[in-house]
């Protein structure tokens, strides 16, 4: 994705370089993207994932395209992270997930960026549906992918999993 933007958000391409750069410190993120990083950006579960997503893109650097911050164009912050887990399958299918930090929640952010993810996935070569999961207690993730066009597709033990596809 190399540059994505809606009403209020910017999708940017989150590159091996700012990955390291946010595992380093904020102020070296911010020094590479020009960005406001807050504190508590990136949420702890996103920065254990960094270190495998540099290994990886560094061997498949064609993925990276699919990984991106979300930053809240108004304040030029960075507010989360999303992205496609990896290159489109054998049936043309991509999953989509996101994070958006716990301050800037229940703003329409995360369903503005899936909206703007959705059409732009949709609109790349060999990509024919797009995937998403969430827990069934997770009514924020749930409103969001509704608002976004995804309809349930299955529901397993706690996990429901949704879809839209290209027309």
């Amino acid at each position: 994705m190399p540059y994505v933007t809606t009403d209020r958000l910017k999708l940017v391409t989150f590159t091996i370089e700012m990955m390291r750069a946010a595992l380093l410190s904020n102020k070296k993120l911010e020094k590479i993207t020009t960005h406001n990083v807050p504190s508590e950006y990136p949420m702890e579960v996103y920065k254990e994932l960094l270190p495998y997503k540099i290994e990886r893109f560094s061997q498949y650097p064609e993925e990276d395209e699919w990984e991106g911050i979300i930053v809240h164009k108004a304040d030029n912050v960075i507010i989360g992270d999303m992205g496609f887990k990896g290159d489109p399958d054998e049936n043309g299918e991509m999953d989509l997930g996101y994070s958006i930090l716990p301050k800037y929640q229940g703003n329409g952010f995360a369903t503005e960026m899936a909206v703007a993810m959705v059409q732009w996935g949709l609109n790349q070569p060999h990509v024919k549906r797009i995937t998403a999961s969430c827990s069934n207690e997770n009514q924020a993730s749930k409103r969001v992918l509704e608002k976004a066009g995804f309809k349930q597709i299955n529901k397993k033990d706690n996990e429901i999993y949704w879809a839209i596809e290209n027309k």
